[in-house]
Order: C-alpha cells, then sequence, then structure tokens
C-alpha cells in the first residue's frame, strides 16, 4: 500500500502566491520565497515552511521573487512599477529599482552583483547593484510583456519567455537575439537547470525540456491539464508539474511515466520548485498558500516523521536557528538570531 503524502501548509498571504524560489543551501539551511498578490512577498526556512518574516514596501502585487545563492540578498519585482533588493538578513530595502510598467520577473547572477529585471514594458533591464544611480543596460526585442528573465550560461547569457509566444535567447555582451523559440500559445513558466544546462518549459498541457545553450528540443511530455509551472529534480530522475486541475503531478524523466499525483490545494497551482537538495517541492496556489511536498513519502525530514511498524508515537523536538532580526524573539523582541524549538507529537 502507498504511502500517503502529507503535504506542510505554509499560511500567511492573503492572495493567491504566484512565484516562488529557493536559495541555495547555507550553513543555515536553505530558504524559500514567496510572491504573492497581496503585495508582501515572505521569507521562510525551506526545509520546515517555518515563517521568518515579510518584506513591506511594495504597493502593489509582488509577481516575481527571488533569492541569490547565499540568501543574504531578496528582489521582488511588483504591480507598482519598481523592482526592490532586500537585506534578506535584516528585512531592510537597500534598493527601489524604478521601471515604466508592472514589473514581473528578477534574478540575480551567480556573483549577486546585477539584477536582470523584465516586465509588461516588453524591454530587459540589467541593473549594476553596486552602482545603483547608473542607467541600467536595456535590451529589446519581445512585442509583448515579459514573464520570466533568466541568467545562463554562467551568466553570459540570457532566457527570457513573453506573452508574444516566444521564448528567447539572448547574448548578453551583443544583446542580441542568438535563437528564439516561437509557440503556439504562450509560455506559462520557465526553469534553468545550470546542471547540465537544462530548460523547462511549460505552455498550454505540454511540458517540455530543452537544451538551454542551443534550445535544441530534448523531449515533451503532455500533461492531464493546463500546465502553469514545472521543475525538474536535481538529479534528474524525475519532475513535477502543477496546473489548473489543482494537483501535482510527478512524471519519471527518463520514461515520461506518471508516478503520483495529489491534491492540496483549493485553487489552481501557479508555480512549484524543488528544493536545492530535492528533499521536497514547494508549491504556490490560488488558494493563497504555499505547500511543501515530500520527495520520498515516508522518510524522515524536516518536520516529517517516519513512525516504522511497531513504534510508538513520542515526541520529537525540533530546533532550528534563523540568522538576522526579522522575527520576533524572546519578549516579543527581535534578536539577531532567533533559536525556535518546537515540541509536539509525532
Amino acid at each position: 500500500m502507498a504511502m500517503r503524502q502529507t503535504p506542510l501548509t505554509c499560511s500567511g498571504h492573503t492572495r493567491p502566491v504566484v512565484d516562488l524560489a529557493f536559495s541555495g543551501i547555507t550553513p543555515y539551511g536553505y530558504f524559500l520565497i514567496s510572491a504573492c498578490k497581496d503585495g508582501k512577498p515572505m521569507l521562510r526556512q525551506g526545509d520546515t515552511g517555518d515563517w521568518i518574516g515579510t518584506f513591506l514596501g511594495h504597493k502593489g502585487a509582488v509577481w516575481g521573487a527571488t533569492l541569490n545563492k547565499e540568501a543574504t540578498k531578496a528582489a521582488t519585482a511588483a504591480a507598482d512599477f519598481t523592482a526592490k533588493v532586500w537585506d534578506a538578513v535584516t528585512g531592510d530595502e537597500t534598493l527601489t529599482l524604478a521601471h515604466k510598467h508592472i514589473v514581473k520577473s528578477v534574478h540575480f547572477t551567480q556573483d549577486s552583483n546585477h539584477l536582470l529585471t523584465g516586465g509588461n514594458d516588453k524591454v530587459l533591464r540589467i541593473f549594476d547593484l553596486s552602482k545603483p544611480e547608473a542607467d541600467p543596460q536595456e535590451i529589446a526585442g519581445h512585442t509583448s510583456a515579459i514573464k520570466k528573465a533568466l541568467w545562463c550560461n554562467n551568466d553570459t547569457q540570457i532566457l527570457s519567455a513573453a506573452e508574444d509566444k516566444t521564448v528567447r535567447l539572448w547574448d548578453r555582451s551583443s544583446m542580441e537575439t542568438v535563437k528564439t523559440l516561437a509557440f503556439d500559445v504562450a509560455v506559462s513558466s520557465m526553469e534553468y537547470i545550470a546542471d547540465g544546462e537544462i530548460l523547462v518549459i511549460t505552455y498550454g498541457k505540454t511540458i517540455a525540456f530543452y537544451d538551454a545553450l542551443s534550445l535544441d528540443l530534448i523531449k515533451t511530455v503532455d500533461a492531464p491539464t493546463s500546465i502553469h509551472s514545472a521543475s525538474l529534480h536535481p538529479e534528474k530522475d524525475f519532475f513535477v508539474a502543477g496546473g489548473d486541475d489543482f494537483k501535482l503531478y510527478k512524471y519519471d524523466y527518463s520514461t515520461k511515466e506518471e508516478l503520483e499525483s495529489y491534491k492540496g490545494h483549493f485553487g489552481p497551482v501557479h508555480c512549484v520548485r524543488f528544493s536545492p537538495d530535492g528533499e521536497l517541492y514547494a508549491s504556490g496556489s490560488e488558494d493563497g498558500t504555499l505547500r511543501l511536498w515530500q520527495t520520498a513519502v515516508g522518510k524522515t525530514y524536516g518536520l516529517w516523521k517516519c513512525v516504522l511498524p511497531g513504534e510508538s508515537p513520542h515526541t520529537s523536538r525540533f530546533v532550528w536557528y534563523i540568522p538576522g532580526n526579522f522575527t520576533v524573539g524572546v519578549d516579543g523582541k527581535q534578536c539577531d538570531v532567533c533559536v525556535r524549538v518546537f515540541l509536539g507529537v509525532t
């Protein structure tokens, strides 16, 4: 008998969650940021979903959010015509980058010194974060709103997806298009996997995998519903996808066989991503929640406890350390390093 998937539900947002991203693995674990139409992006401990803090400052829906690898910086893209850069340790806003229209996407270079943005004004922008007063580099070419923009190939190239039903590969130096993919419908999501140079694209009911350097097609998989987002496991054994029917689907990457499907959300799934260690994947939904799902159901990991036959439930202690001074510490005061201890029966 298959074990039952029990996702962790992360509440707090009041409107649809439209984007999420994980940091890399740091000495403090890894972290998760979420973008929401309530205008209040949130930072969480990645393996537990524990809320750390909320970035306050946007005056409109937040459409995109990202963390740098070290989880020291965050960036958000919003409907208030700005992208913001934040200190992810203190929660302070460090930069506001003005745009001419709604911003939909933000992405740091590997060294965190430059930020790539894209949005409804159809222009890609590269901001030098060490020179915030300088004008950004601008790359034009899309004919409709840009939905996603990502650095690739060691930050020497850029991938962008837009409402004009194209995905384009750009050279950073010349700022010229290298190659364009055209689709019958607009692309709903795009994920870049640096290890192996794989590009994951979703459109309609299709999940497609491309070589990120050449944009040559590797394979496609058709799902039973319109898909809004998909993510490939770090080991490339399988991938997950979610969309209109509220479900999360898990597929074998090699055989394309559907392995499992789970329903937990109460609205369409807008975004899904694997954690950097591949032990879980996170999903964000129209229902305003994030959910964390185990990759290997039944494994002891994070707040999930595997109780073997013959074992009795017992009290377990979970302890984790949260850097920074976002969150409530002792007696309601903020502290530099918070230690949270949860006691509960599992």
